[in-house]
């Protein structure tokens, strides 16, 4: 009884030791960087571009002089100060556009 116990158990975890490793191998061919560009947008490119949009804002500043005369100031604002931010806050973490 003993010997037929041992060895059904240890045909279950060969058999369960080979079922997991097939999950590994699914996970891996998906995408093998997916988890680390999410950390580097996180930790990176998000907080750059609300640095960016910071200093468009003062840039926007500087030049309403010379946009509010040939009614760019829309664009202007778009540029400088709204696409940064988008960029920073409306896009979901694991953006796959990037």
């Amino acid at each position: 009884m003993k010997k037929i116990f041992l060895l059904l158990l240890t045909v279950s975890l060969l058999i369960g030791g080979l079922y997991s490793t097939g999950w590994a191998g699914d996970n891996l061919r998906k995408d093998p960087m997916s988890q680390g560009w999410s950390l580097v947008d996180v930790l990176v490119a998000r907080p750059l571009s609300v640095a960016a949009g910071i200093g468009g804002s003062a840039i926007f500043v500087v030049t309403l002089p010379f946009t509010i005369p040939s009614n760019t100031t829309h664009s202007a604002a778009d540029m400088f100060i709204v696409q940064p931010f988008q960029f920073a806050f409306d896009r979901e973490v694991p953006d796959k556009d990037i």
